[in-house]
């Protein structure tokens, strides 16, 4: 490439979807600056690390499927595949008050349905895991879909407290293909990187610098513009001005960057993707709590009000029934990982009540359990983490391309029908460098 065609590229946000643009971009010979507002590149797959540790943890607890073939293929060329690990864990249901392996395995023949409703519930499993049609799924909700073809049995006992969980009082709205999408891509075994996620994304920025990347960490953006025709973006009161901008932040933070964005039919399109927050907590205790070793356990809600519900969380995860305790110093690793609302009391309660509450719960798992366990606690809070998709979802996400010159932008909300996570962030990112190269002169 010469000089001459060499162009100049702003990224807004070192999470993997800017990175792996950044990756392509620079690839490719062009000039690449990232503006990171936090002090380590990750977003919500970011991880942190406790003194007397060997390894990271996430923040938000994340996995990759066997069939993330995105993730691998990046892995390839930065030379680190042999760093992924795909140990198999278990993950199970809370029914009735006992643990039930929720796998995609003849484990379901042990569930506590009538013979009926444990047929119709493995055919729906069946039919999710190997159909490619999501198309056709979206047209309806799942609340419909599992009604009427895996009936009230099956749905009741798993899916309908699964999806109250998740979606709150939004359940009875969430398209089917994002159930599929849940269903079809996932493995037995899910995998992580040698030193934790953090330590995947680290190596991924030094590659990235590496290919001539400039990485702006603690430097958060104050705003897109034009000048001349060209893009800019605002960085401590400086402006900057690129041949291309890529943004990646959330629906929100983009309008609110991007004043001119906002009247736009994009703009007011971008304005009505709705989603979830997340809360995490996590906790450092000195024995096993799921002595069944459990890695996941799906906790059911029987309502969107969760001082109604039996438990405060959606997911209790013992990390450390997956992954070695000894990469953490001989800690039990816990999360209590739950879907709210931003404005849910969870975002405003401090963080020792918010571990008081969720910690309140853990006797159940195990009745041993005691306050005195826990070493350490940890909170953390995203008000943005989980795209809702209403029926026909697909047509309502707006293209990558913004109609402002020069301007994409690539998000979570993007990647429908499949979920958020780090394979699907690869994708988009890697997907939209491919369109700004395309059409840059």
């Amino acid at each position: 490439m010469t000089e001459q065609s060499k162009r100049s590229i702003g990224i807004i946000g070192a999470g993997p979807a800017g990175m792996s643009a950044a990756w392509d971009l620079a690839g490719a010979g062009h000039g690449v600056t990232i503006y990171e507002a936090e002090s380590r590149p990750g977003g919500l797959a970011g991880g942190f690390k406790d003194e007397t540790w060997d390894w990271s943890l996430e923040k938000f607890y994340h996995h990759w499927f066997e069939t993330d073939q995105d993730i691998f293929r990046l892995a390839d060329e930065m030379g680190v595949r042999d760093k992924l690990l795909f140990p198999r864990p278990k993950t199970s249901y809370w029914i009735d008050g006992k643990i039930y392996r929720s796998e995609i395995s003849p484990s379901a023949i042990f569930l506590p349905l009538a013979p009926i409703a444990k047929l119709r519930f493995a055919l729906a499993g069946l039919f999710l895991k190997l159909t490619p049609d999501w198309k056709t799924l979206e047209k309806m909700t799942a609340h419909a879909w599992f009604e009427r073809y895996m009936g009230s049995g099956g749905y009741d006992k798993f899916f309908r407290p699964l999806l109250i969980g998740k979606f709150g009082d939004e359940y009875q709205k969430i398209n089917m293909a994002w159930m599929w999408a849940r269903v079809h891509a996932r493995s037995l075994r899910l995998g992580t990187f040698e030193g934790g996620f953090q330590a995947f994304l680290d190596t991924f920025a030094d590659k990235l610098r590496g290919r001539g990347v400039t990485i702006q960490l603690s430097t958060p953006v104050e705003g897109i513009g034009q000048q001349d025709g060209k893009p800019t973006i605002t960085v401590n009161g400086q402006t900057r001005t690129f041949d291309a901008v890529l943004s990646t932040a959330s629906p929100g933070l983009m309008l609110k960057l991007s004043p001119e964005l906002r009247e736009t039919p994009y703009g007011r399109q971008t304005a009505e993707l709705k989603s979830m927050g997340a809360v995490c907590v996590v906790i450092a205790i000195n024995q096993q709590l799921l002595t069944d070793n459990t890695y996941w356990l799906n906790l059911p809600a029987t309502s969107a009000d969760k001082k109604a519900s039996r438990f405060p969380f959606l997911a209790l995860v013992e990390h450390t029934n997956w992954m070695d305790r000894a990469h953490y110093n001989g800690d039990r690793i816990l999360y209590l990982g739950d879907y709210v609302p931003r404005e849910h009391e969870y975002f405003t309660m401090s963080d020792d009540e918010l571990v008081e509450r969720f910690a309140a719960a853990l006797p159940t798992f195990n009745p041993n359990f005691k306050p005195d366990w826990i070493r350490k606690t940890w909170v953390f809070r995203a008000p943005y983490a989980q795209p809702i998709p209403y029926v026909n979802q697909s047509e309502r996400i707006p293209a990558l391309k913004t109609p402002l010159p020069g301007v994409w932008w690539a998000s979570m909300s993007q990647v429908y029908p499949w979920d958020r996570g780090t394979n699907y962030a690869v994708e988009i990112g890697r997907r939209v460098a491919g369109e700004m190269m395309a059409a840059l002169p």
